[in-house]
């Protein structure tokens, strides 16, 4: 008599998706590795964070960028995808970015009121305002510059302007927001791509997470591949 070696796994997988920029970009990646989230998951007036999948043993959370980290780490979701800037701000022994999907674009800059051309000139200390407070210290601490962080969500942008600090660290793409909030683009931090996720506990004991970064992998190296022979 034989027995089959895989074991059963009657808990659904919950795989985590970020809100906002990353996620049009995601969604076919998505679905070639077969995660397709329901219908109403593209409803803008759906206010759901939890969404049923095209497979039986899979549903899909949409949260906040970093809250896909913190899912996907304490083991509440088993994969996700998020930007490679908040896997650096975070540095999570528990979570595992096996997988680069070459989208999401972008990185992560120093930026400053166009009208103050000499922001860092010779000062040990400056206060900057950003939602990476591990990722800006770590920078400016390299550069012999004490930062004193403060964190925002959001509207980065008016901080300079408004006396709150002299310079932002953020996400930047077209560098369009910045120019038009009067700001310019300084230093380069990182170049931030969005990545696979995975809790490492469930890559070890689950083999369906371990199928489906297969798959995901395979979808990566194919665009890679596909990228590669365009530019020859």
């Amino acid at each position: 008599m034989t027995t089959d070696p895989t074991p059963s796994f009657s808990d659904p997988l919950t795989f985590a998706v970020p809100k906002g920029r990353i996620l049009d970009e995601a969604l076919p990646v998505m679905a070639r590795a077969g995660v397709v989230p329901e219908d109403g998951f593209h409803d803008k007036a759906n206010r759901s964070l939890s969404f049923a999948t095209s497979r039986d043993d899979m549903r899909l959370i949409r949260v906040r960028a970093f809250d896909v980290a913190t899912f996907v780490a304490h083991g509440a979701a088993q994969m996700g995808i998020v930007g490679s800037d908040v896997i650096e701000e975070f540095d999570y022994s528990d979570l595992y970015a096996p997988v680069d999907l070459d989208i999401g674009h972008c990185r992560l800059s120093v930026a400053r009121l166009a009208s103050d051309p000499h922001a860092t000139d010779s000062v040990s200390h400056l206060r900057v305002a950003t939602k990476y407070p591990n990722l800006t210290a770590r920078h400016f601490e390299r550069q012999g510059i004490q930062s004193e962080c403060v964190k925002l969500n959001g509207a980065m942008e008016l901080a300079p302007s408004l006396g709150l600090a002299r310079q932002i660290v953020d996400l930047v793409s077209t560098g369009a927001t910045l120019k038009q909030n009067g700001l310019v683009e300084t230093q380069r931090i990182i170049d931030i791509t969005a990545r696979l996720i995975v809790n490492r506990a469930a890559l070890k004991t689950d083999p369906r997470v371990a199928e489906l970064v297969a798959a995901f992998r395979t979808d990566a190296e194919a665009r890679l591949a596909e990228k590669a022979e365009q530019a020859a």
